[in-house]
């Protein structure tokens, strides 16, 4: 008796087990990595309210990130800057600017400007500023060479796996706490000596269980 179906239709289970296994692979990769924060997130720049340079402010005037950002030492939130702080400088600079028509407004009506913020963590993490300013891990490490940007991007995921990363092999983050802001500091040769030196005496040990970012 001759056969209804040709022979190579036997390779049909395997052909569509195979098709089906690639098919959830390219689904599961799909939403890996485009549904990640080094997809969503990185490359993330809001157009701010008033136009405000890094690159000329940070970069090359060299205003120090906390003469703005003055709380980040002290507590766990970079503060945003008010409009006071601005206007320290605007009162007798760029005075009559139409960029900065905004900014004179909120001084003289004491509204604050609605800043849209870059670096936005979720409200079940949490995260001090302050505690790592203190162990050495400098500006750039988060937020990327601030002094170069006209326009701040955000240049890491911030995820939990990248936190994570970190904190497993925090050493090549670590630098001298008087050069936390310094976005052009290099390591001195010494600097895995002076690393070791610095988690010793600070006794530096990253939580890596739940329950140091998750309270």
């Amino acid at each position: 008796m001759a056969q209804i179906f040709p022979q190579w239709t036997n390779k049909t289970p395997r052909i569509l087990l195979i098709l089906a296994f690639l098919v959830i692979a390219a689904i599961v990769v799909f939403f890996w990595y485009f549904g990640s924060p080094k997809y969503t997130d990185v490359g993330y720049k809001p157009k701010q309210p008033v136009p405000y340079s890094h690159k000329l402010h940070a970069g090359e005037l060299g205003i120090d990130c906390r003469y703005c950002h003055w709380a980040v030492e002290l507590t766990t939130g970079a503060n945003v800057p008010s409009t006071r702080t601005c206007m320290n400088c605007h009162k007798l600079i760029l005075t009559n600017s139409e960029k900065l028509a905004l900014l004179r407004e909120s001084f003289a009506n004491n509204v604050p400007i609605k800043w849209i913020r870059v670096h936005l963590l979720p409200d079940y993490v949490y995260f001090d500023h302050s505690a790592h300013l203190s162990a050495g891990v400098g500006c750039i490490s988060c937020h990327g060479n601030v002094a170069e940007m006209g326009i701040v991007s955000q240049t890491q995921p911030l995820s939990m796996g990248w936190c994570l990363d970190c904190h497993r092999n925090p050493a090549p983050h670590i630098r001298p706490v008087n050069e936390i802001t310094n976005m052009k500091w290099q390591p001195p040769r010494e600097q895995p000596e002076l690393v070791l030196q610095v988690i010793s005496e600070k006794n530096i040990n990253p939580p890596v269980d739940c329950s140091g970012c998750h309270r």
